[in-house]
């Protein structure tokens, strides 16, 4: 039987990087205290005051690009990175972000650069990563797991809602998330913003509406469960809204998020850490590789040649036919449409990484 993510387990906390996050304080066991903030002396950036949990594979957890060369990495506990040659070799960067536990970045309409963290908010960077600055006036809590830039601004998904960035300052974008977690967020063409939340499933608002809207049948797997845990949300460019799901797979819907079936069924892995579309199928990646489907989820084909590590935690495209996947140990690229990866790891090495949390 299939466990359901109703509460974070201590071990789930301890692997925190190769299970893509935490589910949000609103369905949380009693957290850990996060030790404080403290500066590194000799360092441009802030490290967390704990014990290491020691060499590993670096954990990415966040990717984004800019033109056809320029990629940014966002680590689990080592900082941002930055590479100008598709990911040939990287650079450390952050500059001015104190916290190194990145968990999303979005590049915006103008070429800034966005990160959210996991304490410290959200950061931007207006030369090309050389530089950060916090911009997280308006915010109530500090941990971001989803950012969206759009042609009308960003979005940023927290702990306790979803938030607008307007004039250097963040409001929140309607009521009725209050201590919700918002993993992931999508825009559809006329305007509907959709959030997928922790233990709250997909919620709506369209402009001049009064809050968000639950969506009335949910998400229902073939058992009749309904699945509230969601991780990501992609629109193709007919409006079709796909869903990924802690561990219950992938969700279509056709009609705007009122009705909604599962396309999974024969994925071999129900942990769906991203999606994305190009004109050649549709791209999934999971908590074991990446599948592609060409026939909306009846037949989905693995995309794992040349991929060592296969716990994916995020998927992009750049360019066309170049892909870039983050796992819990290192970067790949792949120039075919993923179906060969090549290992993109030259400055990503990993060093001590400091746990982000200990326990009373």
């Amino acid at each position: 039987m299939k466990i359901r993510a109703l509460v974070i387990s201590t071990a789930l906390a301890l692997s925190i990087w190769s299970a893509g996050g935490f589910l949000g304080a609103a369905t949380q066991a009693p957290l850990p205290v996060p030790p404080p903030l403290q500066q590194a002396p000799g360092h441009g950036e802030s490290q967390l005051q704990s014990d290491s949990f020691g060499q590993q594979g670096t954990s990415i957890q966040a990717l984004t690009s800019l033109g056809n060369d320029l990629v940014y990495a966002g680590s689990f506990g080592l900082g941002l990175f930055r590479s100008e040659d598709r990911g040939v070799s990287w650079t450390k960067s952050g500059e001015g972000v104190t916290d190194p536990f990145i968990l999303t970045l979005t590049t915006g309409k103008d070429g800034a650069i966005y990160a959210g963290t996991f304490r410290g908010g959200v950061f931007r960077s207006r030369d090309r990563g050389k530089s950060w600055q916090a911009i997280n006036s308006g915010l109530k809590r500090l941990e971001i797991k989803a950012l969206l830039a759009v042609s009308d601004g960003v979005y940023a998904g927290t702990s306790d809602g979803v938030y607008r960035l307007a004039a250097e300052r963040w409001s929140v974008v309607t009521t009725g998330l209050d201590d919700i977690l918002v993993h992931t967020l999508a825009l559809s063409s006329d305007g509907t913003l959709f959030a997928g939340t922790s233990g709250k499933g997909i919620v709506r608002f369209k402009a001049q509406s009064t809050g968000w809207v639950r969506q009335p049948h949910g998400l229902k797997d073939h058992e009749g469960m309904t699945e509230n845990f969601i991780r990501v949300l992609t629109i193709d460019p007919e409006g079709g809204i796909y869903a990924g799901t802690f561990d219950g797979g992938v969700y279509c819907s056709a009609d705007g998020g009122t009705t909604w079936r599962p396309i999974s069924r024969a994925l071999p892995n129900d942990s769906i850490r991203g999606i994305l579309f190009n004109s050649r199928g549709l791209f999934v990646a999971t908590g074991h590789g990446i599948f592609k489907t060409i026939d909306k989820g009846r037949q989905w084909v693995p995309l794992n040649k040349g991929l060592t590590s296969m716990a994916i935690q995020v998927l992009i495209e750049s360019g066309a036919g170049v892909l870039y996947a983050g796992t819990s140990d290192g970067a790949f690229r792949s120039d075919d449409d993923g179906r060969t990866w090549s290992p993109i790891n030259q400055g990503l090495e990993g060093g001590e990484v400091p746990a982000p949390f200990r326990f009373r």
